[in-house]
């Protein structure tokens, strides 16, 4: 039985093409092809060779940001460049002009969440969460309304499309109002890369973080754009690399890998997102109608091209998803980073979701590799799967 895989806001299977151009910087047993396995720090030839390697694929991703090379600083993920930037930037800037507060909104990954609140219990910085309404969106007037007029904010931070509900915020205009105020806008765009414009000036942000697994690149790789000029405070310390903003020797295959997968994705990133959208739209027309209390979560027409998600009333996720594993397809019940807790998405919380439909959260992301063929056989087997799992239920006491 072939897998059909419908969990790609978790991870992405690597691209052959990125693999193919990652492996000249492992080295093997082979001298010649030893020649690009240096440290890129070192004066040597195969340093050099590694160098320019690492210098190319910062020159492609600055190229997608429509950014300036200096302005991409490469990370270990997309964690590492959440935590780097609410953290360097939130420092520096209450070091240089005394701000002290942080506004960011409930439903962000917990990557900029457990951030900001480690900022606020351990540094003394004051947190302000945004409200969201029923979709996980936030709006202009709230955002301008939390701001003031920016005179003690240090940093804003809000997603640019939700892991869990797939939402999309309106990035660009949030960003124009921080701007007038001369606050940095940062956006945590690890489930937006690859599938919608990262054009940093069009999007109005400081700073945007992004993780190369999610489109198809490496695992252990990441970067952090940071616009010139921004107050940052390093996160990580210990050498020069990086200008000085991030320490640690550079992960050369895993950076040109994901250099090489960002390139691909933003080459065919209309064209692909318009052939998912028509999956997304059937998964989610059918499954509306074909299976008892699904409620569509997040936005319906600001979403991710490739993201459908929902509630299912009077289940549990876990059952559900052992079931389609069995059945052959993977999914997921939200956040890859949370599902193994067994404990409410806070997300779904957020947006208002009925506290007996918490447990019944359903993720169904897709990618190169799914075709309408699979997506009928998934709607085929879903609605069974759901009333199996129901009629096992225990009865409510």
């Amino acid at each position: 039985m072939s897998l059909i895989y419908l969990d790609h806001s978790a991870t992405t299977p690597l691209r052959p093409e990125v693999f193919a151009a990652m492996e000249p910087y492992f080295g093997s047993t082979d001298q010649e092809s030893n020649s690009k396995y240096g440290n890129p720090s070192s004066i040597h030839g195969a340093g050099r060779a590694a160098h320019a390697g690492l210098s190319e694929a910062r020159n492609t991703i600055a190229d997608v940001l429509g950014a300036s090379p200096n302005e991409v600083v490469l990370t270990g993920c997309g964690s590492e460049s959440d935590n780097a930037a609410l953290r360097g930037i939130a420092l520096a800037r209450r070091q240089q002009f005394g701000m002290n507060r942080i506004i960011t909104t409930p439903v962000e990954h917990h990557a900029v969440l457990y951030t900001a609140e480690d900022l606020r219990d351990f540094f003394g910085f004051e947190l302000t969460l945004l409200p969201v309404d029923g979709e996980g969106l936030v709006s202009v007037e709230e955002l301008g309304q939390a701001l003031g007029d920016g005179s003690d904010v240090a940093v804003v931070s809000v997603m640019y499309a939700n892991n869990e509900v797939g939402s999309v915020q309106d990035i660009g205009e949030l960003g124009a109002l921080c701007r007038e105020l001369g606050v940095p806008f940062h956006t945590d765009a690890v489930q937006a890369a690859g599938k919608l414009s990262l054009d940093v000036d069009g999007l109005n942000v400081d700073a945007l973080s992004a993780s190369a697994h999610k489109f198809y690149g490496p695992k252990g790789v990441g970067f952090l754009y940071l616009r010139r000029g921004t107050p940052f405070h390093p996160f990580l310390i210990g050498g020069s690399h990086e200008n000085g903003r991030r320490a640690g020797t550079h992960n050369v295959p895993g950076i040109v890998g994901m250099a090489t997968a960002l390139a691909l994705c933003e080459a065919e990133r209309e064209a692909e997102m318009a052939r998912l959208g028509q999956l997304r739209d059937r998964i989610i027309g059918c499954t509306l109608e074909s299976v008892p209390g699904a409620r569509l979560t997040g936005s319906i027409t600001k979403r991710l091209a490739n993201h459908a998600s929902f509630t299912i009333r009077d289940v549990e996720a876990e059952g559900i998803l052992i079931a389609l594993d069995l059945a052959g397809i993977a999914a997921s019940s939200g956040s890859a980073c949370t599902s193994a807790r067994q404990r409410p998405s806070h997300v779904l919380e957020a947006i208002g979701i009925p506290v007996e439909e918490l447990a019944g959260g359903l993720r169904l992301s897709l990618g190169y590799s799914n075709d309408i063929e699979q997506i009928e056989l998934l709607l085929q087997r879903l609605p069974k799967i759901i009333d199996r799992h129901r009629q096992s239920m225990p009865a409510p006491l």
